[in-house]
């Protein structure tokens, strides 16, 4: 009784929280955790209540178990002592019978009768054994038919009385049964009900996170049209430059050579000459610099779209594949993909590539939280996409969801 009304205790505590309407105010996700944690509650429930309801239900079987015996038994005491009945009537018929058969053959049973009426000793002594047997017999088969009956009588009697407690029994059983059965189908329907709002919630979520790939992916495809346009603008500058460094020295020739007709020191001329031309060959060096460049470029957008294909893929510990991933897990596959190879350690990832300030986040720029516990991808929009943890799949959700838990991110 007790474990039960904890149970109705602890349902009415969730049913009076949701009507309260305290989730109301909560984000979609905090509702969703809520609604799971309350369903997980009720089921609980109604799994001790399915326990308890099993057990009232082996108790009422068992029951009418013991019943059906002592039903049985006292149908066979009846009939026992319905045969003892008969052996007993039997047994004074018998008795009557020879009474008057010994009657019948001498009008004076007495002593007195027998002694005159004897034509010899032997046929008195026998005359007078017959009649004390005939009296000994009577008292015996009285004396030992009633007893039987008395007996099974007795039985009958004990057993009836069990009967009747054993049907009291029963009712009690049925009455426990049907009063854990009702509670049983009250929790069921709490549960359906709980279970459909969470299925609403999950399609709600499912809608809002379907819109937020939408979203996530222009913006994804924006930032790389944006870093294709800003990869071929410093495509075009280097060319200028390459133009503009080897179309430099053909006047300092033609200058250069002015003085020669004076004098002949070509061999020196010549040498800062070459200098001069092979001078610019170490500038390209600094063109295939834009490893700086994403700092304050764009960085990697595509490594954000394609941990977008992964939206979905339920969270394991430890996972770092399509079957399964955990948060560093999730970006250390995404950026092998792009040739980046990352340790499958989310503080291990913080101390790579440059920093990158909240206000100058980029798609695919790393986004860590938690005390380095937590990494994602930054999607834009001021959301990112991650393996958040167990029982979740991979998802897009908002940097605010984490409060002041935001501890930096990462350009690569």
């Amino acid at each position: 009784m007790g474990r039960t009304r904890t149970y109705a205790l602890i349902a009415t505590v969730l049913l009076s929280a949701a009507l309260a309407g305290d989730l109301r105010a909560a984000s979609p996700k905090e509702q969703l955790r809520a609604k799971r944690a309350q369903a997980a509650a009720v089921l609980a429930q109604v799994n001790a209540l399915d326990r308890t309801f099993e057990a009232s239900v082996e108790a009422y079987n068992g029951a009418q178990y013991e019943l059906q015996r002592t039903k049985q038994q006292l149908a066979s005491d009846r009939r026992t002592l319905g045969i003892a009945e008969r052996q007993r009537r039997i047994a004074i018929m018998r008795v009557e019978k020879r009474l008057v058969a010994l009657y019948e053959s001498n009008d004076d049973p007495s002593t007195i009768g027998i002694l005159f009426g004897s034509s010899s000793v032997n046929d008195m002594l026998a005359r007078i054994d017959d009649a004390r047997a005939v009296a000994s017999s009577d008292h015996r088969l009285a004396v030992q038919t009633t007893a039987a009956r008395d007996r099974y009588a007795a039985a009958a009697q004990r057993t009836a009385a069990l009967e009747r407690r054993r049907e009291v029994a029963v009712q009690q059983r049925a009455r426990e049964r049907a009063r854990i059965g009702s509670m049983l189908d009250e929790r069921k329907r709490l549960l359906a009900s709980v279970q459909s709002e969470v299925s609403k919630l999950q399609a709600e979520e499912a809608r809002r996170q379907a819109a937020a790939a939408a979203a996530a992916r222009a913006r994804i495809a924006a930032a790389e049209a944006a870093a294709r346009r800003e990869e071929a603008a410093r495509a075009r500058a280097a060319a200028a430059e390459r133009k503009k460094e080897t179309a430099a020295p053909a006047p300092a020739t033609t200058t250069e050579q002015a003085p020669t007709a004076a004098a002949p020191p070509p061999t020196q001329a010549e040498q800062p000459a070459e200098p001069t031309t092979t001078a610019p060959a170490p500038a390209p060096a600094p063109a295939p610099a834009p490893t700086p460049a994403p700092s304050s470029g764009v960085g990697h957008p595509e490594a954000a779209q394609i941990a977008m294909r992964y939206l979905g893929v339920p969270y394991v510990w430890g996972g770092a594949s399509p079957s399964g991933f955990d948060c560093s897990g999730l970006v250390m596959y995404v950026y092998a993909q792009i040739g980046i190879q990352l340790p499958h350690y989310a503080a291990a990832q913080y101390g790579m590539g440059t920093p990158v300030s909240r206000d100058q986040l980029q798609p695919g720029d790393l986004v860590f939280f938690d005390g380095l516990n937590h990494v994602g991808i930054y999607v834009g929009g001021g959301a990112m996409i991650h393996a958040p943890h167990t029982g979740t799949v991979v998802q897009i959700t908002p940097l605010s969801a984490f409060g002041n838990g935001y501890v930096g991110a990462r350009r690569l």
